[in-house]
């Protein structure tokens, strides 16, 4: 086929902002505890939404219609359980913990109309449900009874955090994870493994419990029991890698069945993640990843370790893996660079088997030759180390250009967190647009070990800007990207490297986006939710004595350098990075005559969710770009 010659970035593409905004966010599958019904959370626009599947594979039904699922606890995330034929989910507007039958019928509330719920447990035996409890900054483990008829007993309580508390097989047992300021959940934990007791007529009570794996300097993960109780696994980063490891209750003895330069699965970040599962065998099913590509692995209760890759061909990305009791089924949320997300289903008892396809997150109309295939890239930053990243080259099955493509410079939030080589659709948005863009998992990001993501302590608003700059760089000076058409954008973290980016080396992109970006570091440390109110610690240095670093990396403060056009969107109810940050740095643009646009999205809160908001965000980043890069 002969492709037509157009201008890079105004190719038209099937990748249109209204199919983005009308996907569906796939999160969180669970198997009731009969391992037949599969339920997960579907984001549809600002609301959550329980599905549920039955053992036929073929209808889903919605559960919740009335009250929206979603857990604000942390990062957010654990917002609902299943077990003995009940649903269990924390609602969006009051934060309680609901029941609700699978059968049918209206849901009720089972916690008290305080505070904030999240990753609700239900005890083997289906009659305590032990969850994350937050309220006024305290948070604590507590349990309830599963139909909600006493007030709820506090279990653990005097560490700044918890999460993700596990069940024992035999329901006499608790494990959970905790931590306390000024540290974040990737810097040190502690897993902790409690004995029950049962008073005659009331709510389970901790006898007595111990710290069993982590400390200050080691990151423990998503303890879990395995199916008949002699041993307890989590992923921890003792070595340098996050490995999974295996603790035997008997004799106190623990060995990791996993080596090598490769990561399990995320650093804790959110309370529903998972990263690995059991299946009713005892075989455990993980995610394993490198360079930001994924990879499922088997390990059988002897210890053989294989590899399910051949199985689950164009998957690069897989979160929440969700093993079947009683059977040797895996679901989880599976995606692609080419491929939107799904719900898929893995039989292990079926070898010659791919999976099998339970949801689609979209309607997956785009043929994959319209799309970009990302390509892992390392370079070297300006001090000599290395840096890495995605390459997105531009792609269409009807356009091509002449020379070197614009450049988007797509930095990732966190900023301990990483891109990976999933479905990305800002990617895909401007790739099948004639952009090439690059996504760098700069210094300080997860997956390529501990050492590469503690670079960044004490060093934010330099590795990342550095390593974004070079990465440009390196791919202009291949011929990959025009360097006279760099772009830089990125939301949250990422916005404040933006930002930084702009104050210190005007002139170096085009032009810039920024969403819910940090301006001003002194009132993000005194505004800011409990989960991050001493991450800059790490990340700038304790105030006050690190006053002078925190003013150097303030874009507000140095706004003056900022030259170069600018896109600023903001959600009018953010919590994470409030919209005065925002306000501030468009005020000082405003004022100076800087080119810029700003947009602030109502009832939007950090990042967006609203199916309208999707749209009319990727029509104003296309013609701020059209203006000020193509046709500059």
């Amino acid at each position: 086929m002969t492709r037509e010659h157009r201008m890079y970035g105004l190719w038209s593409s099937p990748v249109t902002p209204g199919m983005l905004a009308g996907g569906l966010r796939l999160n969180e599958p669970c198997w009731d505890s009969d391992g037949q019904t599969l339920a997960w959370v579907e984001g549809r626009s600002d609301r959550g939404v329980l599905v549920a599947q039955g053992p036929d594979e073929r209808a889903t039904r919605d559960l919740t219609s009335d009250i929206s699922v979603r857990a604000f606890v942390g990062y957010g995330g654990g917002d609902f359980t299943l077990s003995h034929g009940v649903v269990y989910f924390v609602g969006q507007a009051d934060q309680r913990i609901y029941r609700q039958d699978l059968a049918g019928g209206s849901a009720r509330p089972i916690t008290p109309a305080f505070g904030a719920a999240s990753t609700p447990a239900v005890s083997p035996d289906g009659r305590w449900v032990a969850y994350v409890h937050s309220h006024e900054d305290v948070d604590c483990i507590a349990v309830v009874d599963s139909r909600g008829e006493h007030w709820p007993r506090r279990l653990a309580g005097g560490r700044d955090f918890y999460m993700q508390p596990a069940w024992h097989p035999a329901g006499d047992r608790l494990a959970w994870v905790e931590w306390d300021h000024p540290r974040m959940p990737w810097d040190g934990t502690e897993l902790r493994l409690a004995r029950l007791a049962f008073p005659a007529g009331g709510l389970p009570a901790v006898a007595a419990s111990e710290v069993v794996a982590g400390g200050e300097d080691v990151s423990i993960f998503q303890g879990t029991f395995s199916p008949g109780g002699a041993s307890l696994c989590y992923v921890s980063d003792e070595s340098g890698w996050g490995h999974l490891y295996r603790r035997d209750l008997a004799s106190g003895a623990g060995a990791p069945p996993t080596h090598g330069e490769a990561r399990n699965g995320p650093p804790p970040r959110a309370p529903g993640m998972r990263t690995f599962t059991f299946t009713g065998s005892g075989t455990i099913v993980a995610v394993r990843q490198r360079a930001g590509f994924h990879e499922l692995i088997a390990i059988a209760p002897g210890g053989q370790l294989t590899s399910l890759a051949g199985r689950h061909a164009g998957y690069t990305a897989f979160n929440a893996p969700a093993g079947a009791p009683n059977h040797e089924k895996v679901a989880l949320v599976a995606s692609g660079g080419k491929q939107p997300p799904r719900i898929v289903v893995f039989d292990l008892a079926e070898p010659a088997a791919g999976g099998s396809v339970r949801r689609r997150s979209d309607p997956e109309s785009v043929r994959p030759a319209a799309l970009s295939q990302p390509e892992p890239v390392s370079w070297t930053s300006f001090d000599g180390e290395l840096a890495h990243g995605l390459y997105y080259p531009p792609a269409s099955e009807r356009f091509e250009g002449s020379g070197a493509p614009p450049l988007i410079v797509l930095v990732h939030g966190g900023p301990t967190s990483q891109v990976v080589a999933g479905w990305t659709p800002n990617a895909q948005f401007f790739a099948s647009r004639g952009y090439a863009v690059l996504l760098p998992n700069y210094r300080g990001s997860t997956g390529y070990g501990r050492e590469y993501m503690l670079k960044l302590r004490q060093n934010w608003g330099i590795y990342d800007v550095q390593d974004a700059k070079s990465g440009a760089g390196d791919l202009a000076r291949r011929g990959l990207a025009d360097p006279g058409r760099l772009v830089i954008m990125g939301g949250s973290a990422g916005g404040f490297t933006v930002l930084q980016s702009l104050v210190e080396f005007p002139g170096f992109y085009r032009a810039a986006i920024c969403m819910y970006g940090v301006a001003n570091q002194f009132t993000l440390a005194a505004d800011t939710h409990k989960f991050e109110a001493r991450y800059l610690d790490s990340m700038l240095g304790p105030l006050p004595e690190a006053a002078a670093v925190y003013r150097e990396r303030s874009p507000i403060f140095h706004a003056d350098r900022i030259k170069d056009p600018i896109a600023v969107f903001q959600g009018e109810i953010d919590r994470v990075v409030p919209r005065e940050q925002s306000d501030s740095i468009v005020a000082s643009l405003r004022a100076r005559g800087v080119p810029h646009e700003y947009h602030v999205y109502e009832g939007e809160g950090h990042g967006w969710r609203k199916s309208e908001t999707i749209d009319a965000f990727y029509r104003s980043v296309e013609a701020f770009l059209t203006t000020h890069v193509v046709f500059a």
